[in-house]
């Protein structure tokens, strides 16, 4: 039977504990549980270790999504992995046995979860995950990439699953600004590889940032992408699902609160502007990209 780990990336989380732990430790899957703290004050520590979950603390200085998640599978050394952040609720102890499926029965090495958004979640926040996580599941491989293009990639560390022996045999999670989760995809289905879309298996999680947060998240999404550009060579650009994504919004926008249009529109071109400029900076000087990044402390 596969031993199943699970590590929870936090900073500043202790709220979130009381929700996002209690359905992962009642898992019939026995999992073991591991919250990385990047040295915030706020009790996550203590929080963790009364809720019964073994607990790791990093530099802030040295933390990034890549490096924190790939010294957190090592310290786990599991044959299957889950990332998730803190503020993804299961919802329901199931959520660990259905989302390891198809990595325990060889069907895939990488399978993510079903993200709805949170109760009062706003217009934008709800959209997001409506478009970018269906009702049916699928099962894409790198013969897939003429019908999905650059979603062929696409998964979340947010509640994600890894077989460890596929993530060694590329090296594990690249030390990566942000996405760390898609690069490492991209890498194991050029590598033959499968990932999984489990619908069935479900997490509470979304945001509503702030336009300048916006813009800074496709900076770091633009930097990141222009970095591993060969990586994702022949998958036919983001232009299109972009695209899609932002008519598709617009739609949904116009025909439910048409009031929001006009930020609508902000939002698409802040989101824009950033990733543009995010593929446009990679050799720019540090203070630049310090300045429009969501993570300066990344550039330290």
């Amino acid at each position: 039977m596969d031993e199943i780990g699970i590590a929870v990336i936090t900073h500043q989380a202790k709220h979130h504990l009381k929700y996002c732990l209690p359905p992962l430790l009642k898992s019939p899957m026995k999992p073991k549980i591991l919250v990385v703290n990047s040295s915030s004050h706020d009790g996550t520590v203590e929080e963790a270790e009364t809720l019964g979950a073994e607990t790791l603390v990093v530099p802030r200085n040295s933390f990034n999504h890549g490096k924190t998640r790939e010294a957190a599978r090592k310290h786990l050394a599991t044959d299957i992995v889950i990332m998730i952040t803190p503020d993804a609720y299961a919802e329901d102890s199931s959520l660990v046995e259905t989302l390891t499926q198809p990595l325990r029965d060889g069907t895939a090495s990488i399978a993510y979860a079903k993200q709805i958004p949170h109760q009062g979640a706003d217009l934008f926040a709800s959209f997001s995950r409506e478009y970018n996580y269906p009702e049916k599941s699928q099962l894409r491989g790198i013969e897939d990439l003429d019908t999905y293009g650059v979603y062929t990639f696409f998964c979340s560390n947010s509640c994600c699953a890894w077989k460890n022996s596929a993530l060694d045999s590329i090296g594990g999670f690249s030390h990566v600004l942000l996405g760390e989760d898609t690069v490492a995809a991209a890498k194991l289905l050029r590598k033959g590889h499968k990932i999984a879309y489990i619908s069935e298996a479900k997490v509470r999680h979304s945001h509503s940032y702030s336009l300048w947060q916006e813009f800074q998240r496709h900076y770091d999404t633009g930097l990141a992408r222009r970095q591993y550009s060969q990586l994702f060579s022949g998958a036919g650009g983001d232009n299109k699902r972009g695209k899609a994504y932002a008519l598709a919004l617009l739609k949904k926008v116009y025909q439910t609160k048409k009031q929001l249009l006009p930020y609508a529109v902000l939002q698409t071109a802040a989101k824009l502007a950033g990733y543009y400029i995010g593929k446009l900076t990679l050799n720019a000087p540090i203070t630049i990209k310090r300045t429009l990044s969501s993570q300066d402390f990344y550039w330290d």
